[in-house]
């Protein structure tokens, strides 16, 4: 077996000063960061993907509020100017050799690694999912393509059973399992439906929501649509034709009990785990995901690798909301280990979840490490506690605006780090 080559073996076209893995909001966002913050600054992405999705928009898609079309766009378009775009897929990491080997067989070197790979949807780990996902009532805001399904089937369902499931935490956005069943119930509650639909929320955990600050508003909305809410079920298995969802309920002295549930509209939110090739890299901790020191973002192990997104171990939200935060500080980081910047950013665990409670109204969430409420409006302009208009502007309006335009481009409005006079130890 032939050694891994040094960075100085490998060819001179294939090393950079930064290397980026990952090109959606985390890897775009940090790009920019970097390129607005060192011009000169020789940094390649790497992403096989054609398109770019703005992916907070598919709740709305499937409310019939955004058309899909509106949250994508070309790969291409989205690649901030002086970065190179390299469109391959990353099959392994090895960080002593500060290299990474592309499933074309090339082998990239680099001074700085920045790690953001996003997370894997696992429809395959519930039984029958994936043969009947976009038909037999069974769809997903969490795919591009089954969003609009969501829209079609809450249009037609008239009387019935409406089940939303919600996996085991951590999941990308935690607060969208629930979007989906309050823009659903609000859409038959306006059409005087309501009556003849029981909807019925199925939680793996055993909370509504992880800020209890926010629970109580969102709890008002439960009882108005007359929801159905189990806890500590989670779905395991899904026969489409036959119209049956299969839970595993875990009950209060450790044990559990498979239930099986009918079912006329399904809204399946998938397990979410590391991807593969994270997983199974010198970069991921025991639960598989890359293990990075929770203020700075670095690597706990390699001082040249730091990480933002969904992919990583911290305890903040995985919304865009939080990688919005991070990008400013890794690219901050990542020029301090360069030596072209003194100090070093923090990062406090920011993140924000907008809860569409209904057409017109959002419960704004916002939180940083903790649970601690971290609001970005003062609480007489907008309480995020508190289902207001003003939130649903900002989401239905001003957010879409701000991520191509300000996230995507380095304009980092609201989201300027915290530096210290603290440099790389």
């Amino acid at each position: 077996m032939h050694a891994q080559p040094s960075p100085a073996e490998v060819p001179k076209g294939d090393h950079h000063k930064v290397l980026i893995v990952g090109a959606g909001a985390a890897g775009i966002a940090a790009a920019s960061s970097l390129i607005c913050r060192d011009p000169s600054l020789d940094v390649a992405i790497i992403d096989p993907a054609d398109v770019h999705y703005y992916q907070p928009g598919w709740t709305m898609v499937g409310a019939g509020i955004f058309q899909a079309p509106s949250t994508a766009r070309t790969m291409a378009s989205t690649i901030p100017g002086g970065v190179q775009w390299i469109k391959a897929r990353v099959e392994t990491f090895d960080p002593q050799a500060q290299t990474v080997t592309l499933n074309d067989g090339r082998l990239l070197s680099y001074e700085q690694l920045v790690v953001c790979p996003g997370l894997k949807l696992d429809w395959d780990a519930i039984e029958g999912l994936s043969e009947t996902l976009g038909r037999n009532g069974v769809t997903s805001n969490y795919r591009y393509d089954l969003a609009p399904y969501t829209w079609q089937l809450v249009q037609n369902l008239r009387e019935g059973r409406a089940l939303f499931t919600q996996p085991p935490m951590p999941i990308k956005c935690a607060g969208a399992p629930q979007k989906a069943l309050y823009l659903s119930c609000d859409h038959w509650l306006r059409n005087g439906r309501l009556g003849n639909i029981q909807a019925q929320f199925f939680n793996a955990g055993g909370v509504l929501f992880g800020v209890p600050d926010y629970v109580p508003a969102l709890m008002e909305y439960i009882d108005k649509y007359a929801v159905d809410l189990q806890y500590a079920h989670r779905l395991v298995a899904v026969d489409g034709p036959g119209k049956r969802a299969t839970f595993v309920r875990t009950l209060p002295d450790g044990s559990s009990e498979t239930r099986v549930q009918p079912f006329d509209m399904l809204h399946v939110v998938p397990p979410q785990v590391a991807p593969d090739f994270i997983r199974n890299s010198p970069l991921a901790d025991q639960a598989g995901w890359i293990d990075v020191d929770p203020a700075t973002l670095r690597h706990q192990r390699y001082a040249n690798i730091h990480a933002l997104g969904d992919g990583i171990n911290t305890s903040n939200a995985k919304t865009a909301a939080a990688a919005r935060k991070q990008a400013p500080v890794v690219a901050n980081n990542v020029l301090v280990a360069l030596g072209r910047l003194p100090n070093l950013a923090h990062y406090d665990g920011y993140g924000s979840c907008p809860l569409t409670v209904e057409r017109g109204k959002i419960v704004l969430a916002e939180f940083t490490y903790g649970g601690k409420l971290a609001p970005s409006f003062p609480r007489w302009l907008l309480d995020g506690r508190r289902p207001t208009r003003l939130a649903w502007l900002l989401k239905a309006q001003i957010l879409p605006p701000l991520y191509w335009r300000c996230m995507l481009k380095g304009r980092e409005w609201l989201a300027k780090p915290r530096v210290t006079a603290e440099g790389l130890r």
